[in-house]
């Protein structure tokens, strides 16, 4: 085969398919000696390289890398894969890259490399020519890896799917072929592929409200889709799932891994896979494993466009797509892991190694190994796979886990690093969303705060925080400690942590991605259900996760059916996400925390595909309004309340720190005490001051208050005397109870100092309260079946509870059968169940991992908790005998007279004139 000059694009690692029918192939590895590109056809379809290659024999006495070595162009047959293998010899290195030209090439095409070299392992060079190695640039990957002999690049064995050899053994000469993936050609070069494209939403940081779910697992359950479509790709674009969406009123959804993945060795020997996905096969392609099963048999390139037209859709609906994604290791894992791509191609350029002891990985992400991102190369090569997604696939932004792996000059985290000028300063990455996890587990990793602009970080410090203050410091109060959070702690927090992400001149509070929960740790209801991990099901004997949780059962572990602890634990739940959604930053929900979630104590869940991952839907087609649906009402208000607030629509902060490090005083926010006073110093630094208000002046519109109790007793609180104030939300009405004036209040309840809380039951019903599925349409369609099975399922359960059995009548004639449709056409049935008899819908656990920081050691002290010098508080702790009185929509009333606000609740107030 002549080849004379190389086509434009051989200056760039890939396959390229050209104007004459063949291909460019284009691969770097700077200390391999020979390179093959290799191409796979079907046995029983003709070779399209019948006249160009060497057919060599199978009964050759020549070893196989041997026999290649000898002709540019060879092809053999390989019966026990039922294929044909066409080997091309590539030129190079030419400044560490590889080059071949083959005159034939095709969209669907399969093809991978080989590489020969040193076998030194000892010395990091892991060469071995028996291995077909993916493309790192394939833009599509077919099939799965074995684990089998031939998937590992040294002599092993493995027995009931544990492997046994050595990594510096000596060189296996299994082929691997049949039982490694393959890359896939998909042939980019269609010119109107982005006509009818929608326009991106560019939401700014300001209104940005992230919900981060998995594909997977928030449609999985999903029962208003057909069933082809649950847990895939085309089941996010479904209109009914954008539509919840936009309900609930987020803006941006923030996906867990969707490019290929490979689960890792360690896993799959206990029977699980790695359903995160943070462990990364191809950075170009797509998880086949979330696409519909049509999609799937169609190949690759009908993979990867059930992805575009999911984020098109999404896009059509005004939510953004940001993508996490894992460049700081891949799933080849430790040094005796298997050989699938870098490993075989250039382990010495990609993986970072100690420099006493080459043939050991430096690893800083629990993971095995590291990339080694003081490479130019590496750089080049996680920058075309972030511009491949953003062009191509379109989406909006990208998360990059254990972000300061990516950000190590020799061994040290660095701002100036060169991939993080290089994102700065790409014209397309840099006018995108990016956000760091501002961890990983090497030394000195915890760096939050720290990369400047224009990057947005996961702010670790808020999530603790809140935690603390809501959840551990309440389980103090109860036993007489002294607590850890106080309101100096909270009001830097709810100002949007100017204290680190004030570093650069125009950071703003934007830069803080506020949250409580995330997929790495507990699920919000569960931080209120469970003191400890339970992680038995991930097979690590209860090891795996974070100890430190900051959570609080408030005396139960688990499931309660005592109303007085879920009532509690429901106030909490809501106190966290107020705190959420009313502090300055950029705020981002846990998907289905916002109807109470819950994964049965499991806190690092990262290996379960099934119903501890998998979020459960029956509750939406309930005919009684469920705890569920109530938190669900409340979240989706405090959204809306965020969005219509101009005073959140900024980036700057209300408190800074200048560049000399001095604290700056705003016009933008004011401290208020209960008492109406403005906090001495002595309080901010007193943690037993827990009720404050923080007022955030407005310029052109009205002032807003967020009013804080943290005491378990109700206060009266003075609200500035200036304006009058009308209530928009309080954490309290999930006890049936919002503030109110004291003149309001009835007079045995104005000064009788009793706990309005301890009793109060969880989302009493109120007057013509209707759930949304007494107005569905009939019809055959998937939501009123649905709906129809989930009434039935629900009028069964009451009926057996009732003491009957399914099938027949109830004391008063009632079947479960016996259903009526409504004026409007809905199902409803003929006796509804009490309203005390409410669902509480499954239980699932939690999450946790490597996200949780280290909480600092300190100490605690014996002794009644002090109440605040300043305010007006009043209350002891028991009122379980008493009725939580009736409370109005809404009240206003005269400027000075306070105002009476729960124990342990947040509410926000505005000015009204």
């Amino acid at each position: 085969m002549e080849r004379t000059s190389l086509h434009r694009y051989a200056t760039r690692p890939g396959l390229f398919l050209t104007e004459d029918g063949g291909a460019d192939a284009v691969v770097w590895s700077e200390t391999a000696d020979q390179l093959w590109l290799s191409v796979i056809e079907p046995l029983d379809s003709p070779s399209a390289f019948y006249n160009t290659a060497t057919q060599l024999p199978n009964d050759s006495v020549i070893p196989f890398h041997e026999q290649i070595a000898m002709f540019p162009v060879c092809s053999r047959i390989v019966e026990g894969r039922y294929c044909r293998e066409t080997l091309f010899k590539m030129e190079g290195p030419n400044y560490g890259m590889w080059y071949v030209h083959i005159p034939r090439a095709w969209d669907g095409m399969r093809y991978g490399y080989r590489a020969s070299g040193t076998w030194d392992p000892r010395r990091g060079v892991q060469f071995n020519p028996y291995k077909i190695l993916l493309d790192p640039y394939a833009k599509g990957i077919d099939g799965k890896m074995d684990i089998a002999p031939e998937a590992f690049s040294y002599q092993c064995t493995v027995q009931n799917g544990r492997v046994h050899g050595s990594a510096y053994g000596s060189m296996s000469m299994l082929d691997n072929l049949g039982h490694t993936p393959l890359s896939v050609v998909i042939d980019d070069r269609d010119v109107h592929k982005h006509e009818g494209d929608p326009q991106h939403p560019h939401i700014p940081w300001s209104k940005t409200v992230i919900y981060e779910l998995h594909v997977k697992g928030f449609t999985k359950n999903a029962p208003w889709m057909e069933p082809e479509l649950r847990g895939t790709y085309a089941g996010l674009a479904h209109p009914t799932t954008i539509a919840y969406l936009q309900n609930l009123g987020i803006t941006s959804v923030e996906l867990l891994p969707i490019f290929a993945k490979q689960t890792e060795i360690g896993i799959a020997e206990r029977g699980l896979t790695n359903y995160w996905g943070y462990s990364t096969l191809g950075y170009f392609a797509p998880d086949p494993d979330y696409a519909t099963e049509e999609a799937r048999r169609k190949g690759p390139a009908a993979v990867r466009k059930e992805v575009i037209d999911m984020v098109r859709a999404l896009h059509a609906g005004g939510i953004e797509v940001l993508l996490d994604v894992v460049f700081n290791h891949t799933c080849e894992g430790g040094i005796d892991g298997p050989t699938v791509c870098w490993r075989g191609l250039d382990a010495v350029s990609y993986y970072r190694r100690r420099t006493d002891n080459p043939g050991m990985l430096i690893d800083t992400t629990g993971c095995g190994n590291t990339f080694d991102f003081t490479n130019t190369r590496v750089i080049n090569y996680a920058v075309d796979s972030l511009r491949y997604w953003s062009k191509r696939i379109g989406v909006d932004g990208f998360r990059f886990d254990l972000a300061p792996t990516l950000a190590r000059l020799e061994g040290t985290f660095s701002k100036h690093h060169p991939f993080l000028y290089a994102l700065r300063s790409d014209l397309m990455l840099g006018n995108l969303k990016m956000i760091m996890e501002p961890w990983d587990l090497g030394e000195g990793g915890w760096r939050t705060g720290q990369f400047g602009v224009p990057f947005a970080e996961w702010n670790d410090h808020f999530r603790d925080s809140t935690r603390r203050f809501w959840l551990t410091d309440v389980d103090s109060q109860h036993r007489g400690f002294n607590n850890e959070i106080g309101m100096q702690e909270m009001a830097t927090r709810l100002c949007g942590s100017a204290d680190l992400f004030a570093t650069d001149p125009g950071r703003g509070a934007v830069a803080s991605i506020n949250f409580v929960s995330c997929h790495d740790g507990f699920t919000l209801t569960d931080l209120t259900r469970y003191d400890r991990k339970h992680n038995e099901a991930n097979g690590e004997n209860n090891q795996d996760g974070n100890n430190t949780n900051h959570s609080f059962n408030f005396g139960e572990e688990g499931p309660s059916d005592d109303p007085a602890v879920e009532a509690r634990r429901e106030r909490a739940a809501m106190n966290m996400i107020g705190t959420l959604l009313m502090s300055l930053g950029t705020p981002m929900l846990l998907a289905g925390d916002e109807f109470r979630n819950t994964q049965d104590g499991n806190n690092n869940a990262y290996c379960q595909d099934n119903d501890i991952n998998w979020l459960h839907w029956e509750w939406l087609f309930s005919p009684e309004k469920t705890p569920e649906m109530r938190r669900l009402e409340h979240t989706t208000k405090l959204i809306a309340l965020r969005k219509s607030l101009d005073l959140y629509h900024h980036e700057e902060f209300f408190t800074v720190l200048s560049m000399l490090g001095l604290l700056k005083p705003s016009s933008r926010v004011q401290w208020l005490l209960p008492n109406g006073t403005t906090p001495m110093e002595r309080d901010w630094f007193d943690t037993s001051v827990r009720c404050f208000a923080m007022r955030l002046l407005a310029n052109d519109e009205y002032d807003v208050v967020i009013v804080i109790n943290g005491l378990d007793r109700h206060v009266d609180f003075m609200l500035p005397d200036d304006c009058e104030w009308r209530m928009l939300w309080s954490s309290a009405e999930t006890n049936g109870r919002q503030p109110r004036h004291v003149s309001e209040l009835p007079k045995e309840d104005a000064d009788d100092g009793t706990d309005e809380t301890a009793g109060s039951v969880l989302y009493p019903d109120k007057p013509n309260d209707s759930v949304w599925t007494l107005t569905i349409p009939d019809g055959d369609t998937p939501i009123h079946q649905a709906l129809k099975a989930a009434r039935h399922h629900r009028l069964a359960e009451v009926l057996r509870a009732q003491g009957d059995h399914a099938g027949d009548g109830d004391a008063n004639g009632v079947h479960i059968d016996d259903i009526r449709t409504n004026d409007a056409g809905s199902d409803v049935a003929a006796t509804p169940p009490p309203a005390s008899d409410m669902a509480h819908g499954p239980v699932n656990g939690m999450r946790n991992g490597t996200a949780a920081a280290p909480a600092a050691a300190k100490s605690r002290t014996t002794g009644v908790k002090s109440t605040p010098a300043t305010g007006s508080v009043t209350g002891t702790d028991d009122a379980r005998h008493r009725q939580a009185p009736t409370m109005n929509a809404s009240s206003d009333g005269a400027a000075n007279d306070p105002w009476r606000i729960d124990g342990l609740s947040i509410s926000l107030f505005r000015q009204i004139r």
